[in-house]
């Protein structure tokens, strides 16, 4: 039996240096509004609480993306059983488990907190995967529950949502009045806010794939399994429709595989390439 998933000490000090950094940036940010006498900080209160009750629902919005629904043992046993089993190993509580009615090959979890977590697969995973590499899919995910992952960049995706509601707002509303520059100062430091928040998130989004690779191994010993179902998700990607790359491209960033989106797409990715993953998992199996 593998040893039980440890603390990965990098990623929460890389979680915690990019909230502080984002916080520092908005911090700024607000204060430029205030300066500039924007007249929107009351509807960034009010989109605030929006969002906090994005974050408390975050599970259910997740699920409801896909087309997901949770599913009982009876429905899909081995699947509850591999979940059971490799969350006793992870020292976690058993999350709650979903399945999407989709061809494409995907996995991800959701929630806040470790309590109150769902781990979703797909049919299109279920029909692509032997035991060995669902198993090393599942502890993928486990692992991004451990590190609470979901509610680090779910907070870190409300920063960015500000960011780029002000600019919307100045966009519709004041664009285009030469006699108003506050609104053009607001709408300057709301797109260059974005874009540093965005570039921020992504280099989290892309370390916090390798530790939860690193952690799935930790999990079930077994480098290989998830390295080939990493090889054969990818593979199968390329058959994805283009609608339904398009309709579920906003929780890439929760996929254990995005779903490709040509060169501009790798080049700003929330995931390292599988080519850098297989790499890092074939090193920890010679370690091993």
């Amino acid at each position: 039996m593998a040893n039980t998933l440890p603390t990965d000490r990098g990623l929460q000090a890389r979680m915690a240096l990019t909230v502080v950094l984002l916080a520092a940036l908005y911090a700024g940010f607000v204060g430029v509004l205030v300066l500039v006498d924007a007249g929107i900080l009351v509807s960034i209160v009010v989109m605030g609480a929006l969002l906090g009750g994005q974050f408390l629902l975050s599970d259910r919005l997740a699920l409801r993306a896909m087309g997901a629904r949770t599913v009982d043992t009876d429905e899909y046993p081995h699947l509850h059983a591999v979940v059971s089993r490799l969350s006793q190993q992870a020292d976690l509580p058993k999350p709650a488990v979903a399945v999407a009615q989709t061809k494409t090959p995907n996995a991800f979890a959701a929630g806040r907190s470790q309590s109150a977590a769902t781990v979703c697969v797909t049919t299109g995973l279920l029909e692509t995967l032997d035991d060995d590499e669902l198993e090393a899919v599942v502890a993928h995910e486990l692992a991004h529950v451990k590190n609470r992952d979901v509610m680090i960049m779910t907070v870190a995706s409300f920063f960015s949502a500000i960011a780029m509601f002000v600019l919307r707002w100045g966009w519709l509303f004041g664009g285009g009045d030469d006699e108003n520059p506050s609104v053009l100062v607001a709408m300057v430091a709301s797109f260059v806010v974005w874009i540093l928040s965005f570039l921020l998130m992504r280099a989290l989004s892309r370390y916090r794939e390798f530790a939860a690779d690193r952690g799935a191994v930790a999990i079930t010993g077994r480098p290989s399994a998830l390295a080939s179902a990493l090889q054969r998700i990818d593979n199968r990607m390329d058959a994805v429709p283009t609608r339904d790359a398009r309709e579920n491209a906003e929780m890439n960033a929760f996929f254990i595989q995005p779903l490709k989106g040509g060169t501009i797409g790798r080049l700003f990715s929330t995931h390292p390439s599988t080519e850098s993953r297989v790499e890092r998992l074939q090193d920890l199996e010679r370690s091993l």
